[in-house]
Parts: C-alpha cells; sequence; structure tokens
C-alpha cells in the first residue's frame, strides 16, 4: 500500500509540473505580446530583465541544492552565451511584429533547420521518413505566412533569423553539454550572466536606456510589475521544462509541447483578435501533422536503436 501511495503521489507531482509548464508556456508568449502591444517596452531590454532574473533564480536554486553549480571556462561558453542573446531576442521581435500563430508557425520551421545543419555540418544521417515529414511542416508554415493578412516584411526577416539563430544554438548546447559534462541547468547558470554582460553593453546602441521609452525610462507602476512578472515566468519556464525532463523524459515534454502549440495557437486568435482565413486554419493543420509525424517516427527509430542495444550480448 505504501508503494501505491508513493506512486499516486509521484504521479500527482509529475502532474503539477506539466500543469505548471503548461500554464507558464503560454503565458510568457501571451504576457510579452501584451508588454510589446499594451507598452511598447523595448525588446533587447526585456530580454535583458529575463536573464538577470534566470541568473538570479538560479543563483538562488544552487544555494537551495537544487543543483550543483560546476566550474567552466568562460572562453568555451562565449559562442554560445552569444547566440542565447540571439535566439531569445530575434525570437522576441518575431512575437513583436507578427500573429502569435505566425510566431508559433515559424518556431516549427526549428526542426527542419536543424536537421539541415546536422546533416551539413556534422554530417549526421537522417532516415527518409524523417526527411519526407520537413515537408508538411515546411509546407504549413508558407501556406500560414502568405494567407497571414497581417503579414510583413520585417516580421519575416525576425521570425527567419529567429529560426536559424535557435537552431544553432540547440545544436551547440547539446555538443556542449556533451564536451563539458554539465546538464542543461548548469550550463544555462553561467550561460545567463555572460549573456545579461553582452546585452548590457548591446543595448546602449540600440534602445534608449534613460530617455522616454528606454529600460529606465518613466514607465508606470503597472508597466514595470508586467515586465518583472515576464522576468519571474521566463525564469519558470526553464525550471519547469527542467524539471519535466528530469523526473520524466525528453519524450513527455516533446509530446506535451505539441499540445502546448494548439493551446498557443487557439489562444492568440481569442486574446488578441488576429484574423484567421480558412487557409491558415490548413497550413497550421499541415504543419502540426508534420510534428507528430517528425515524432512517431522519432520515437520509432530510438526504441529500435534501445532494443538492438539490449538484444545485442
Amino acid at each position: 500500500m505504501a508503494s501505491l501511495a508513493d506512486r499516486v503521489r509521484g504521479n500527482g507531482r509529475i502532474a503539477a509540473g506539466l500543469l505548471l509548464n503548461l500554464l507558464v508556456s503560454i503565458c510568457i508568449v501571451f504576457l510579452n505580446k501584451w508588454i510589446y502591444v499594451h507598452y511598447g517596452f523595448p525588446n533587447m531590454s526585456l530580454t535583458l530583465v529575463h536573464f538577470v532574473v534566470t541568473w538570479l533564480g538560479l543563483y538562488v536554486c544552487q544555494k537551495l541544492d537544487i543543483f550543483a553549480p560546476k566550474s567552466l571556462p568562460p572562453s568555451k561558453l562565449l559562442l554560445l552565451a552569444l547566440s542565447f542573446c540571439g535566439f531569445v531576442v530575434f525570437t522576441n521581435l518575431s512575437l513583436q511584429n507578427n500573429t502569435i500563430g505566425t510566431y508559433q508557425l515559424a518556431k516549427a520551421m526549428t526542426t527542419p533547420v536543424i536537421i539541415v545543419i546536422q546533416t551539413l555540418c556534422y554530417k549526421k544521417t537522417f532516415s527518409t521518413k524523417i526527411r519526407l515529414t520537413l515537408i508538411p511542416i515546411t509546407l504549413g508554415v508558407i501556406l500560414n505566412s502568405y494567407y497571414d493578412v497581417k503579414f510583413n516584411f520585417l516580421g519575416t526577416v525576425f521570425a527567419a533569423l529567429g529560426v536559424l539563430v535557435t537552431s544553432l544554438y540547440q545544436v551547440w548546447v547539446g555538443a556542449k553539454q556533451h564536451e563539458l559534462q554539465v546538464n542543461s541547468m548548469q550550463l544555462l547558470y553561467y550561460q545567463a550572466p555572460m549573456s545579461s554582460a553582452m546585452l548590457l553593453v548591446a543595448v546602449p546602441f540600440f534602445e534608449p536606456v534613460f530617455a522616454e521609452g528606454g529600460i529606465f525610462g518613466p514607465w508606470s507602476v503597472s508597466a514595470l510589475l508586467m515586465v518583472l512578472l515576464s522576468g519571474v515566468i521566463a525564469f519558470m519556464v526553464n525550471l519547469s521544462i527542467y524539471w519535466i525532463i528530469g523526473n520524466t523524459s525528453p519524450v513527455t515534454y516533446n509530446m506535451f509541447g505539441h499540445f502546448k502549440f494548439c493551446i498557443t495557437l487557439f489562444g492568440g486568435y481569442v486574446l488578441f483578435k488576429d484574423p484567421l482565413s480558412i487557409n491558415q486554419g490548413l497550413g497550421m493543420l499541415c504543419t502540426l501533422f508534420g510534428i507528430l509525424a517528425y515524432t512517431h517516427f522519432k520515437l520509432s527509430e530510438q526504441e529500435g536503436s534501445k532494443s538492438k542495444l539490449v538484444q545485442r550480448p
């Protein structure tokens, strides 16, 4: 009976962790969009707040023994920290300049771009089935963008840069974790302050600092509270991702991500009244089909590889 009670408590904790991740992941998208639309808070400055709050949050976590920091040479992390800045800044600029639907679908292009990078630069091979799933993903994104009545060139440029830098960042994170023998939390603990310092230097060249519309400009109390809340939620997103993967598996998180994808798309059109044509809807379904097919084939291949390892004498 005790073991049954432990399992129930364990499942309850996992369910609570998944629910928290669902809430904060959706909330961060809508909250950031709200800040851009209603307050006009500068993009890079908001990203800087996110990085600083994440670093402070991780500092508290290591003091509470949630993870053990590992000494890492800064020179090994410079490019990673720079790409971390780029992917968050460009992704937020995409959110700022696109509808939530276009922003969310553009992010789906990360998978095809990662496959292209790993094929060309790391000589990694992928099965025909995996490569074929890239067709509906890409076609769906093109369909949605083409029929998006709020389509704009600048938003498309930011979305494309966001996808490219995010893909590079994800590839490099995997390589660095393997090279330095650290987990994602240990890596982020060193990345966050380095990325904060880089943005601190860059912000004055691109955005006002003390003048109206700058990070230290005259903002209302409600705007400052929203920005601070956005930083806390951004940290909670990172923390909940780490907890879910640590207590379940990357597979669970991946499958759960599809549910968040659909909820975020739906919520964007409800909250921000973005127009949605039938062709855009077909594009979204096409991309979602491609993502689900990719996940199915990828998991099948991973299970097959595990089975071969177990059977090997």
